[in-house]
């Protein structure tokens, strides 16, 4: 079959200024000046013999011809692009963008990505470790998947620490958390030994963003009043940080008593690095999960990870 197309450049231009309702927007996007994106859509316009946008204020607006067809373009875009995927697969490395929470990605991830890459060694991993992936279950669009552009050629998943509700997305269940209070061994067995929860009234709370977004706010005072000592300690004291992987750290190092996510701190405590001198534990009403665009979950890359990352929560 012999297909009539517009130059693809053009086609492109016009899905980004429609996308946009902004000739300077797509422009800055698309790396060209202003004037480029008005020749490309003039000459478009002209090809077809039909008109896409009219001038509105200092914006534009699609006509009706435009807006009707721009949904089939973006499919093709969408399809040519998973095309490029399947031939890259078979012919080279593809890249596979992971974005994880910070303690996730350190406690959990990294230990097993080596067997990943291992059996999957046509797949390049680019990690990063964001905050901005633990949620607790209110989806923030312009968080999820970040500047993930779906039309490239390259695939990107994120692990989010929510409720697992992300319309359009899909969304894998990986494993709830508990929430548990941790300090070093030597702080646990010191000159003034943690034995029961009321024992924290002696020493320092430390507390992390992170973990106040997990629970909803008031971390500590919520695990205080689980262990019916809410009314003997005081939870808005300690020093705060930005991440748990610094409270972990700064309760290693014996600055004091941090909050932490089980399972992701059972390493921690099996090697003795850190103890949990209590039985109590919270349960946020959050899930770890594995979250990416429905229109790119069937790549080959994104797919091997997803059955990867499936089989080694399956222990969990």
């Amino acid at each position: 079959m012999i297909y009539r197309l517009p130059p693809l450049n053009a086609l492109r231009v016009f899905e980004a200024a429609a996308r946009h309702l902004s000739f300077k927007e797509a422009a800055n996007e698309l790396s060209i000046t202003q004037a480029a994106v008005s020749h490309q859509i003039k000459s478009l316009e002209e090809y077809l013999g039909v008109e896409l946008f009219r001038r509105a204020g200092r914006g534009v607006q699609l006509t009706e011809a435009a807006r009707a067809c721009l949904p089939r373009l973006r499919e093709g875009f969408d399809s040519l692009a998973s095309a490029m995927e399947l031939l890259r697969e078979r012919g080279g490395k593809t890249d596979l963008f992971i974005t994880a929470p910070p303690v996730f990605t350190q406690r959990w991830l990294m230990p097993r990505l080596a067997d990943f890459s291992k059996r999957n060694p046509k797949v390049e991993l680019r990690v990063f470790a964001s905050s901005k992936m633990v949620d607790a279950g209110a989806l923030d669009s312009p968080t999820l998947m970040g500047n993930f552009d779906l039309r490239s050629d390259t695939s990107g998943v994120e692990i989010h620490l929510g409720s697992g509700d992300y319309p359009g997305y899909r969304a894998d269940l990986l494993f709830a958390v508990r929430m548990t209070a941790v300090a070093a061994p030597e702080l646990v067995n010191g000159e003034r030994p943690i034995k029961e929860p009321a024992d924290l009234a002696n020493h320092v709370l430390l507390h992390d963003d992170a973990t106040e977004v997990v629970a909803g706010g008031n971390a500590w005072r919520r695990w205080l009043e689980a262990a019916g000592v809410a009314d003997r300690v005081d939870a808005s004291r300690g020093p705060h940080f930005s991440t748990n992987i610094l409270s972990l750290e700064a309760a290693s190092q014996k600055l004091g008593v941090a909050l932490a996510l089980r399972p992701l701190v059972d390493f921690d405590i099996a090697t003795g690095r850190l103890c949990a001198p209590f039985k109590v534990e919270t349960k946020p009403p959050s899930a770890y999960y594995l979250v990416c665009p429905e229109v790119i979950a069937d790549r080959p890359a994104v797919a091997a990870f997803r059955a990867w990352l499936l089989e080694q929560v399956k222990p969990a």
